[in-house]
């Protein structure tokens, strides 16, 4: 399949003109951040990547204020070229990686309520934003995302491409953990915004691989619990690097797959 046009998904009638109402936000929305935030917070410094720790200060993130999306951009665009599309929820996976490739963060703008504190089935706001975002100001990282957008967006009529591709997007966006001044260190989304898998990631308990392109798209995630194994990578050029051995192991997958299904 042929890579779609640039633009494409911003003219797609499934992407609904949204933006963050920032007004609209209750007293219970800022409690259920401050909270979060703090809660969470606190476990990073000795936890999460240098580069992590650097965005949640160029970001301008804290307990007190709800993350604003305007002024997001505004920092991102100044600093990657990157910024955030508000959307409803979860989207299709040509939407997704057509935002990715345009680089354009999809997020949503509702927070989860008090008694949702512990566990949400889909991802709120504060998952999109305290851990997904400050992310977006390492220039490395961001160029691997929009790339990998592409290579997706090539494959996207193809199930299986999508699936290999979403265990390497699983792997080290959502779940990756770098090697830091020899110490593991945490840059995956879905472990930041975790009290309990920041602890258990970095534990003696999981196994901890080096980063490997063919092993991770040979690799089933769990959704619904802690993962079992985490890929590590050395550096973010290492991951923007790999883009190439990405796309010819995808083949290398996809010809494989359909010699067992022919």
């Amino acid at each position: 399949m042929t890579e779609k046009s640039a633009d494409w998904v911003f003219q797609d009638p499934r992407l609904k003109k949204m933006e963050q109402d920032y007004d609209a936000y209750t007293q219970e929305d800022f409690e259920v951040w401050r909270i979060l935030y703090e809660r969470q917070i606190v476990n990073l410094p000795n936890a999460a990547s240098q580069a992590y720790l650097d965005g949640v200060k160029a970001i301008n993130f804290g307990p007190d204020r709800i993350a604003n999306f305007k002024e997001v951009n505004q920092i991102l665009g100044d600093s990657t070229g990157w910024g955030v599309q508000v959307v409803p929820g979860l989207i299709d996976d040509d939407l997704f990686f057509g935002l990715l490739k345009n680089k354009r963060f999809p997020s949503s703008t509702w927070l989860r309520k008090m008694e949702q504190l512990d566990y949400l089935e889909e991802p709120d706001m504060f998952h999109d934003a305290f851990a997904h975002m400050p992310m977006l100001t390492n220039q490395s990282y961001v160029d691997f995302l929009e790339n990998l957008g592409g290579i997706a967006l090539k494959h996207i009529d193809n199930k299986w491409a999508v699936e290999l591709l979403s265990r390497i997007y699983w792997f080290t966006i959502e779940f990756g953990l770098i090697r830091e001044n020899g110490a593991l260190r945490i840059y995956g989304a879905g472990i930041l915004s975790s009290a309990g898998e920041t602890k258990f990631s970095l534990s003696d308990e999981p196994a901890h691989i080096d980063y490997d392109v063919r092993r991770i798209m040979q690799t089933a995630y769990w959704k619904d619990k802690f993962q079992d194994k985490y890929f590590v990578i050395e550096s973010y050029e290492q991951l923007y690097k790999s883009l190439p051995e990405i796309e010819s192991v995808l083949l290398e997958e996809l010809a494989i797959h359909r010699s067992i299904n022919d």
